[in-house]
């Protein structure tokens, strides 16, 4: 048989179980063929069926997910260390184990779900009967039957109503029950849906903050490859608010580098903020020139930039410190791990231990930004951190002053602040 032939044969036997369904039409093209069939495979009972349909099934099945394409790790780029966000279809991911945002049933239903139980075959129903359902919040695992993984973890998500009803702890249990079921079953990936963001309401701008808060932090203790999958694009997206006060904060503050510069402007900026300075990109740095000019690193200059409340002692000892030791040191004053801190900052641990052992090591700069966002560094230190890898923020770069904006709000999450350069066309922070 041929895939049309196999999609008719399994339509017209699950119609032959229902009574009520013997005058069913079976619609002539295949696009209404493959609604018709998700449905009837949707609302079919957990009971016995027979081998010659499980034998169709599975082939049809097979062949549908290859027509589809499997999506494997290698060919998607990470957000930060670990965490992958990807449009498209989730059970054509290559990975350990996928994600079903599921009903407290566990037996099928729309969305998601229903696409899920349908890649997967009949087998994964009769799998789910036997567990009994799930609650809220909770996790339960089955086989992933005829899909590309090798589980599916299934958790109920809550529906949105309003916010104030506990919505945000239950989600945030949906993720964390998922990855430890993950972790329990030595998986070393793992793809979730936006979990409650279809027909259970939850606002997809808030349910990809949780999904994206839960992971990271996980992602500090553990090392596994996470993927966000989600299938509109309207959740990248940052908000309009949050858009129109960029904006508006880079009209304020931009100022085009081709502008002849007036002397009254010089006066009001100081001369450093104009001076031209060099910075050679190591092999290993292949980000975008975004070597913002800079005063020479003269100790002079250097001794200026710290605090006022530091000792004479501490403003000597820092005026030769280098990249490497200011970033060691900040890491060592904050409390942090090594390890925390370049998962936070979205470097690649490689890297890292380049910067680590190289005291000498230039960074670049939306690397040595990274940094400061991770540290959670004022504006004042994030300066100073980028002196020492021979860079500075100006005003005549949009990528400088969206940092800034981000710093003086006190917002320090790297993958919102990565939404905000995407939205503006500026490379993303991290290494």
């Amino acid at each position: 048989m041929n895939q049309s032939e196999k999609r008719l044969f399994l339509i017209q036997s699950l119609l032959n179980e229902r009574p009520s369904c013997q005058k069913q039409i079976i619609p002539a093209d295949s696009e209404r063929q493959n609604i018709l069939l998700r449905g009837l495979m949707n609302v079919r009972r957990p009971v016995r069926i027979g081998a010659d349909f499980l034998q169709v099934q599975d082939a049809y099945l097979q062949d549908e997910t290859a027509a589809k394409g499997i999506t494997d790790i290698a060919d998607l780029t990470p957000i930060q260390p670990g965490l992958y966000l990807w449009q498209g279809d989730i059970t054509t991911l290559r990975c350990d184990a996928i994600v079903n945002a599921a009903n407290s049933t566990l037996l099928g239903g729309g969305g998601v779900d229903g696409a899920i139980h349908k890649a997967a075959g009949k087998g994964l129903l009769l799998e789910c009967m036997r567990l009994g359902g799930c609650k809220v919040g909770q996790a339960k695992l089955t086989g992933a039957h005829k899909l590309p993984c090798r589980f599916i973890i299934h958790t109920v998500g809550p529906k949105w109503k309003g916010g104030q009803n506990g919505e945000r702890e239950l989600l945030e249990s949906c993720y964390r029950e998922s990855l430890k079921l993950a972790v329990e079953n030595g998986c070393e990936s793992v793809a979730f849906p936006l979990i409650s963001s279809g027909v259970y309401g939850y606002p997809k701008d808030q349910a990809l903050r949780v999904a994206v808060d839960i992971i990271t932090s996980f992602l500090i203790e553990h090392d596994m490859l996470v993927y966000i999958v989600v299938f509109d694009k309207r959740a990248f997206q940052i908000s309009e608010k949050l858009f129109a006060n960029i904006t508006a904060y880079i009209d304020d503050k931009y100022v085009d580098t081709h502008f002849a510069f007036s002397r009254s402007r010089r006066d009001e900026w100081g001369e450093s903020t104009l001076l031209a300075g060099t910075h050679i990109l190591s092999d290993e740095e292949e980000t975008a020139d975004l070597s913002t000019p800079t005063a020479p690193s003269a100790p002079y200059q250097q001794a200026m930039m710290m605090p006022t409340t530091a000792s004479l002692e501490d403003v000597v000892k820092r005026i030769d410190e280098s990249f490497s030791e200011m970033l060691l040191r900040k890491i060592d004053e904050k409390g942090m791990t090594d390890s925390q801190c370049y998962k936070k900052a979205n470097v690649d641990r490689k890297l890292f231990s380049k910067i680590r052992n190289d005291i000498h090591y230039h960074p670049s700069k939306p690397t040595a930004i990274a940094f400061a966002i991770a540290l959670e560094l004022s504006l004042d230190d994030t300066r100073e951190l980028l002196q020492k890898a021979g860079f500075a923020l100006t005003r005549s770069s949009k990528f400088d002053i969206i940092i800034e904006y981000f710093i003086k709000n006190g917002n320090y999450n790297v993958f919102e602040i990565n939404e905000a350069l995407f939205a503006f066309d500026q490379s993303l922070l991290g290494a």
